[in-house]
């Protein structure tokens, strides 16, 4: 069996010439004709995360490729196009990956949309590609290639259009697309606080005990926060690099990326090896907006990183949240602009999952304490309202602070006396010390 092609892979061009040139036929007619060889040796077929793969790697006459082809030619271009190549996705969509891919190694026809500088530079960076070499070197450090289409693909990427990932190279044992279903993005400042790096924590933990899986980025800051909570919880989480998921980055992390390996996935888009770059790290974060249900953004700043997932997740649709800072710090900045927005503020993870969960998972009841003197019936607060609060006061002076009659007045003081709110002093009341304590902050807000 076969995996069926993606949307985007279908090949329009006549001929049944390899995927890149690597793979032509001997002794065939380029311009027809079907390829009978066997693959026997195809380092593709360990990698296909359906457990499935043809076993002869077919062409036919219309220019139709099997599942391996499609693979081999997106490891290739996971290599040559940085990631969020909206050129390369059209090209992608409209002739499929394997033409894009033998017409960039065989250096031409030149396809649209780009100069004839860029295209020579692309070009010559596929000349130096080797995706067998890629996916041996992926499979050596147990991570697998998933394409669109494929059964662990998750389907919320394609939401990105011509700036979807070619392809994710994943690290861990868990299948992408069903932890994806039910995913949160915890993101915000490398250079956090300690109230920025608590409350990363305190919500990826919260979130991971209700369920959840916690999306971050790995970097320094609130990102390792998130994902030390969601794993101190005995949860999962996923860390989407911006490098090789063979290569941690940062290295102050690699004990923290080797435990999410484990206990969770790493993600990239990059292929083994790679190392990250400030535009990686920038077009890195569309996909944890994209990955998620919804995007959390502890301490940010006005130029932080993470907004951009914020605003990538607002474009997608999804939920943009926000958790509150002081007013004077800085590193809290971009969040409250975020909250003056559409953003949604939220303190813990009930509000969290209140969000982005199914109906009727809500946040309880915020309340107060609730003091002796809210069990009172409103007639007696309204007595011990009217009581002053340093000396004796007789009834009458009682009754008209409390609007009412003296007989009601005084038949209140008796109740209020047997809860210990007054005390008799011959024909006055006096409040006693518990009162004064209780009373005093009504006081205050009238």
């Amino acid at each position: 069996m076969t995996r069926a092609d993606d949307k985007d892979g279908a090949n329009g061009r006549t001929g049944g010439d390899g995927w890149a040139g690597s793979h032509d036929r001997a002794g065939t007619d380029d311009t027809g004709g079907a390829d009978d060889r066997t693959r026997t040796d195809d380092p593709t077929r360990a990698h296909d995360p359906t457990g499935a793969q043809d076993s002869t790697g077919t062409h036919d006459a219309t220019g139709t490729h099997d599942a391996g082809d499609d693979l081999l030619a997106r490891v290739f271009l996971a290599r040559v196009v940085e990631p969020g190549d909206e050129v390369a996705g059209r090209w992608i969509r409209e002739l499929g990956a394997v033409e894009v891919a033998r017409r960039l190694r065989n250096g031409g026809p030149q396809l649209t949309g780009v100069t004839d500088k860029r295209w020579a530079g692309l070009c010559a960076r596929a000349g130096l590609v080797e995706p067998d070499r890629d996916l041996a070197v992926a499979q050596d450090a147990g991570v697998r290639f998933v394409c669109p289409g494929d059964v662990e693909w998750p389907a919320q990427l394609d939401d990105l259009g011509d700036a979807r990932p070619i392809g994710l190279w994943v690290r861990g044992h868990s299948n992408l697309r069903m932890w994806a279903l039910k995913s949160v993005a915890v993101v915000g400042a490398r250079a956090c606080t300690q109230y920025g790096a608590h409350m990363a924590a305190t919500l990826a933990a919260g979130l991971a005990e209700r369920g959840w899986v916690v999306v971050s980025g790995g970097a320094y800051g609130v990102d390792g926060a998130a994902h030390r909570g969601a794993l101190g919880a005995t949860g999962v989480t996923v860390a989407v690099l911006a490098c090789g998921v063979d290569q941690p980055y940062p290295r102050g992390h690699t004990e923290l990326i080797r435990r999410i390996a484990e206990q969770g996935l790493v993600v990239g888009e990059l292929p083994p090896g790679e190392h990250p770059t400030p535009s990686r790290f920038i077009l890195r974060n569309r996909v944890i907006a994209a990955l998620t249900r919804g995007t959390v953004v502890v301490e940010a700043a006005y130029r932080s990183g993470s907004l951009v997932t914020a605003r990538a997740a607002q474009r997608l649709g999804r939920h943009t949240i926000g958790v509150p800072g002081p007013a004077t710090s800085a590193l809290s900045s971009g969040v409250h602009e975020l909250l003056r927005g559409d953003a949604v503020l939220v303190t813990d993870a009930a509000e969290i999952v209140e969000l982005v969960g199914g109906m009727g998972e809500l946040a309880p009841d915020r309340r107060g304490p609730v003091l002796p003197r809210d069990l009172l019936e409103p007639a007696a607060r309204r007595i011990l309202a009217a009581l002053p609060g340093n000396r004796v006061a007789p009834p009458r002076e009682i009754a008209r602070g409390a609007q009412t009659t003296e007989d009601d007045a005084v038949a209140r003081l008796y109740e209020l006396r047997a809860l210990g709110y007054v005390e008799r002093h011959g024909d006055g009341w006096k409040l006693t010390r518990q009162a004064v304590i209780s009373v005093r902050p009504d006081r205050g807000r009238r």
